[in-house]
């Protein structure tokens, strides 16, 4: 099992930035894909970023790409999102997210494991 705690959500003016982190435990991290999704309120849960379990592969939503970057300290057992250029529309709870190696990053069905969210307000 994968224990996942986001961290460093709050408050933050348009154009501003934040990091986001996510302590996992165990002492497997580096064979589980780390991902990170977002949900706005009446909105479903949706794809952010990704990034592979040596940290050698990332991905991300169109949304986010350029602004957002995804990475992970597996001596840690740590995986980071830093969010730059920060838009009223990026206002969600975020959720860190672990799953097998080899999936497809973007299908929230194929993380086994999810942290409680860190709220994310962006003011315009």
């Amino acid at each position: 099992q994968v224990q996942l705690v986001e961290s460093g959500g709050g408050l933050v003016q348009a154009g501003g930035s934040l990091r986001l982190s996510c302590a996992a435990s165990g002492r497997t991290f580096s064979r589980y894909t780390m991902g990170w999704f977002r949900q706005a309120p009446g909105k479903e849960r949706a794809f952010v970023s990704a990034i592979s379990g040596s940290g050698g592969s990332t991905n991300y939503a169109d949304s986010v790409k350029g602004r957002f970057t995804i990475s992970r300290d597996n001596a840690k057992n740590t995986v980071y999102l830093q969010m730059n250029s920060l838009e009223p529309e990026d206002t969600a709870v975020y959720y860190c997210a672990a799953g097998r190696l080899y999936i497809n990053y973007g299908d929230l069905r194929n993380y086994d494991y999810w942290g409680q969210g860190t709220q994310v307000t962006v003011s315009s």
